[in-house]
């Protein structure tokens, strides 16, 4: 059997990266352009941020799978909030009616992207980049939406 060589084994090495290193207490995990750091601790009932430091009701020996668990919840929820606010914020400017807006969790798929007339699907890790990058992606999935005008349904009620 041949031998692999030290370039390739590096590269598979580097793609699957060790989840104990990675969800830990004290490591760090993508939020809004930066990093937040977690920190375990049994005092509070939910995951609460304050500065940079992202607090998780778990206890100290709490498994990577619980601690990526745990975090992610929170990351999702955060991406909820933070979108509707972003798309209720630039729907108003832009003089539109403030579409739908579901999460998506396919990992190769784009930001956001328009899924009916007027609703669309972001990606709940648009969360980790800056607010200004988030801001740009709803700003073109929305005027990518055709525009609703008042006549388009005759039997609406008046």
């Amino acid at each position: 059997m041949a031998k692999k060589t030290p370039q390739l084994a590096l590269r598979l090495d580097a793609a699957n990266p060790d989840p104990a290193l990675r969800w830990c207490d004290g490591a760090a995990m993508a939020y809004l352009g930066g990093a937040v750091t977690l920190h375990l601790g049994t005092a509070r009932k939910e995951a609460v941020l304050e500065q940079s430091v992202l607090h998780l009701p778990l206890p100290p020996e709490a498994t990577p799978r619980q601690i990526q668990d745990a975090a992610e919840a929170w990351l999702r929820r955060e991406a909820a909030r933070l979108i509707g606010e972003m798309l209720a914020r630039q729907s108003a400017r832009l003089g539109r009616s403030m579409p739908g807006c579901s999460l998506s969790f396919a990992t190769r798929a784009s930001w956001a992207v328009a899924d009916g007339p007027d609703h669309l699907r972001c990606n709940w890790r648009l969360v980790e980049q800056a607010p200004a990058v988030m801001e740009q992606v709803l700003v073109q999935a929305l005027v990518r939406l055709p525009v609703q005008s008042p006549c388009d349904d005759l039997f609406a009620l008046a």
